[in-house]
């Protein structure tokens, strides 16, 4: 039996046509967690924005810092996860470190990506659960925001 106030409330935060769903995984599939975590390494503007520099060919952090406007701490961290999926890989030279694509299909999997995205219009910025409105990032992008 559902109480009146329950009801109400369900419907104001999970929606008339949506029921509650346990928070568990139904398969333990590797290639699910797999794809999970590329997707969840890639889930970040920053880290889109580094991968789109790189799309153009190899660049140094100096270089993302100029093109991006963030911090050096911010684009080495996002780098770094980066690095650690096998996405970019870095060539030394001298005291300095060179990131490039490591994977061309990478940029292949972000061209099917925006295909996708073309083709649901707003859904996705508007999805209650992931849109851009419900995106808060509070990582600092900038040396200001760091230390003022």
């Amino acid at each position: 039996m559902r109480y009146p106030l329950t009801a109400a409330l369900d419907d104001q935060y999970f929606g008339r046509y949506h029921r509650r769903m346990s928070m568990t995984t139904a398969n333990d599939d590797p290639a699910l967690r797999r794809g999970a975590s590329l997707f969840h390494g890639l889930a970040d503007r920053n880290r889109l924005a580094i991968v789109r520099q790189l799309s153009a060919g190899e660049r140094r952090v100096v270089d993302l810092t100029e093109a991006l406007g963030l911090a050096q701490g911010t684009v080495s961290g996002h780098l770094a996860c980066l690095r650690d999926c096998g996405l970019i890989v870095g060539r030394p030279e001298g005291r300095q470190m060179f990131y490039s694509i490591a994977h061309p299909e990478l940029m292949e999997l972000l061209a099917a990506a925006e295909q996708v995205l073309a083709l649901t219009g707003d859904a996705v910025v508007l999805c209650p659960n992931f849109g851009a409105e419900t995106l808060t990032d509070t990582t600092p992008t900038t040396t200001e925001e760091v230390a003022p």
